[in-house]
């Protein structure tokens, strides 16, 4: 077996060391499970991705997604960083570099199914990528009091306005409103809580919001712990926006069920991150797009 080459990628960045960082290998297709989890586990970001067909399969790429102590069916940030990699590092150099077109749209295939990315451009080089994700599913509404003391706030910090809810769009998540940013910023698991609330809910990670911001170009503050993955807390977590921009166009968070906002994640984490959200909710359909930048910090080879 040949070294796997890898790129290490900032996601949802706004500069260099900013953001989700990431870990893409490429030529992944003769790696056992084991072999991924290992390298997974060596790197110990909070996912790290494997290209297992370097050409498409159904206009995909096939592509798996490791945390250091599993394998996840989809997840965020890993998409847009994979598919950056893919447009760049597969198909730009390839058929697109010859004929000097861009490329605007890489697929992943995941076992949840297919996703979507649009790429954007600026001056030549790729600017925003986009990714749609699934249609939302929202399930029962979770008591106040329980949270509360899974994420150590009071639950006069949680704002009654709207639920506290579990929605998925590919991978699900708790959505916790609060009030206030400062209620954001010292909520902290009770490990042993939460292992025993979320074992029984339809979802396992847990993204607080609220509306004050650091950057008052940014509409909302968000963290996002991921215990239950192996991940304390994400800086930057496109899976969790994603049902966090459903939930936001279905209780019409800003007046509207359309939604055209930017957010702020990783601040407590020194990773501020930064994170484009859209959506629009009918009773029957809403779509969900993430969308943010990618830049690639390092390029190297795992010796097999």
């Amino acid at each position: 077996m040949t070294n796997i080459p890898f790129l290490i990628l900032d996601v949802f960045a706004t500069e260099k060391y900013t953001g989700n960082q990431l870990a893409v290998c490429l030529d992944a297709e003769n790696l056992t499970d084991l072999q991924m989890q290992q390298i997974a586990r060596e790197i110990n970001f909070s996912e790290t991705t494997f290209v297992t067909s370097s050409e498409p399969v159904n206009g995909g790429y096939n592509t798996r997604i490791f945390t250091p102590t599993t394998e996840l069916p989809f997840a965020g940030h890993p998409t847009l960083g994979t598919a950056f990699v893919i447009a760049r590092e597969l198909v730009g150099k390839s058929t697109a570099a010859a004929v000097g077109e861009t490329i605007e749209r890489i697929a992943l295939n995941y076992k949840i199914g297919q996703i979507g990315v649009d790429i954007h451009y600026r001056n030549g080089e790729p600017d925003i990528l986009w990714m749609h994700q699934q249609q939302p599913q929202f399930f029962d509404r979770v008591n106040v009091e329980d949270l509360a003391a899974v994420i150590g706030v009071n639950p006069t910090d949680i704002d009654e306005r709207y639920p506290i809810e579990p929605v998925t769009t590919g991978l699900p998540s708790i959505i916790v409103p609060l009030k206030t940013i400062a209620a954001v910023s010292r909520a902290k698991l009770d490990l042993a809580i939460y292992a025993k609330t979320v074992a029984t809910l339809p979802a396992q990670a847990i993204l607080v919001f609220c509306a004050e911001t650091v950057n008052p170009d940014r509409q909302l503050h968000v963290r996002v712990f991921t215990e239950w993955f192996g991940i304390p807390e994400d800086p930057a977590t496109g899976s969790a926006n994603g049902c966090l921009a459903a939930y936001l166009a279905k209780y019409q968070y800003f007046g509207s069920p359309k939604l055209d906002i930017t957010v702020e994640q990783g601040v407590e984490m020194g990773r501020a991150s930064l994170l484009y959200l859209r959506a629009e909710y009918t009773p029957t359909r809403c779509p969900v797009s993430i969308g943010g930048r990618v830049i690639t910090i390092a390029k190297g080879e795992f010796i097999l």
